[in-house]
């Protein structure tokens, strides 16, 4: 099997739970002392020291210098995106093998929890809130496997820029949000809405991870967006 990927490498390092909660502690963009990641995986310095050396030699991590102390930071936005799916794949193999028992619980940093970038869209709490006004105001509706703009949807789309006539297809699809248990909007619309925030500076990327920063200005534009009052 000589010419099977050689993923083992990555996927050993991945496999020992310490050095994952050190990764997924990370994954907000933020950038960590030894200490402050022993603190929080419950390890003692020297080990802490240990795991991190292993993953920054394996180019999963970086280390930078501030103010005289020595951080860590996820290395690029394609480790932030294999846990992301790992988180995914998670949750989905969980429901495939346990129907109907409850998800596993997978407690994300609080701003990647709160918005993060999802394939090109917006998903956390912000994205599941989004979906569900849109869902509640009669802008999409669900018909079992699809998801469908309305008219009313497609006209008040317009009035935002988006004209979902010309969007590629499929124009909308649930996408399972892992850190929320429910559904945020996906396809291109969902990609649509993520591009007009990033143009309206709404919305910034941080760092090389998948969370994202809502300024004031942003978080209350989105929310007015399928309130009620604008239904």
């Amino acid at each position: 099997m000589e010419e099977a990927p050689c993923i083992s490498q990555i996927a050993g390092l991945l496999a020992e739970p310490k050095r994952t909660a050190m990764l997924w502690a990370l994954m907000d963009g933020s950038a960590k002392s030894s200490e402050e990641l022993a603190t929080l995986t419950g390890l003692s310095s020297a080990s802490a020291n240990a795991h991190l050396a292993r993953l920054t030699g394996s180019g999963l991590l970086r280390s930078e210098a501030q103010r005289g102390k020595r951080l860590f930071r996820v290395a690029a936005a394609d480790v932030c995106a294999a846990i992301d799916a790992l988180a995914n794949t998670t949750m989905a193999s969980a429901a495939r093998s346990t129907p109907g028992a409850l998800p596993p619980i997978l407690v994300a940093p609080p701003l990647l929890r709160r918005a993060r970038l999802c394939h090109g869209h917006l998903g956390g709490e912000l994205g599941a809130g989004l979906y569900q006004r849109m869902l509640t105001a009669g802008w999409i509706e669900r018909h079992e496997q699809r998801t469908e703009v309305t008219v009313k949807g497609a006209q008040r789309l317009a009035a935002l820029g988006i004209f979902t006539q010309a969007l590629a297809s499929p124009l909308a699809c649930d996408c399972f949000d892992w850190s929320q248990q429910q559904p945020h909007l996906g396809g291109a619309l969902g990609a649509g809405l993520m591009q007009l925030f990033l143009q309206a500076n709404w919305i910034n990327v941080i760092n090389e991870s998948r969370a994202l920063l809502v300024n004031d200005v942003g978080l209350a534009q989105i929310t007015l967006i399928a309130a009620p009052e604008q239904s």
